[in-house]
């Protein structure tokens, strides 16, 4: 089932223009930036997105210049994990790694204790209404997400075709607190 909505979602975002992809990023970053969980963190931790994503490089880019401090997900994938690597300047920190994912350079990896981090703006290919996240199917965000303060907000970000009514969740599925989405 899960496979199916993922193939079914992924059609959809195919069938999306750059340009129809990068103005709805842009109503998404600003309906995110008013959120008060946003304007009050301190740190916050953005995912890099891919080209079938809401697209998080102005987002990590504006935070930078709020004086924001941003940290971004780094694969352990020995380990199965991801950890959080902050980040000053996303073109001069960050290179393409495992799945093509842009993260800091290997070696320069700053992490983040989780406590510190105020709010992650998590990536999926779907969410449902009661805020279910469907990811690539790795995990690496449940195993990360599981590991979080109860105080730090988790906000999903995503296309308006990618809420659906009800998705199937398994017991190490975690929602997100909120989905903003255009």
């Amino acid at each position: 089932m899960k496979h199916k909505i993922r193939h079914h979602i992924r059609q959809k975002i195919k069938s999306y223009s750059a340009l129809e992809k990068l103005e709805k990023s842009a109503i998404i970053k600003e309906k995110l930036f008013n959120e008060k969980e946003f304007e009050k963190a301190t740190l916050v931790m953005f995912y890099v997105s891919l080209k079938d994503e809401v697209n998080t490089v102005s987002m990590i880019d504006e935070a930078i210049e709020m004086g924001k401090r941003v940290c971004v997900p780094v694969i352990l994938k020995e380990e199965k994990r991801l950890i959080a690597g902050e980040i000053k300047d996303r073109e001069r920190d960050l290179e393409k790694q495992h799945f093509g994912i842009y993260q800091p350079i290997a070696g320069h990896v700053k992490e983040v204790p989780l406590e510190d981090i105020d709010l992650v703006v998590v990536p999926g290919i779907a969410f449902d209404k009661d805020n279910v996240r469907l990811g690539r199917g790795h995990g690496y965000y449940d195993r990360f997400l599981c590991g979080l303060p109860k105080k730090t907000r988790t906000i999903g970000l995503a296309f308006d075709f990618q809420v659906l009514d009800c998705l199937p969740k398994d017991s190490h599925d975690i929602p997100v607190w909120k989905t903003i989405t255009a």
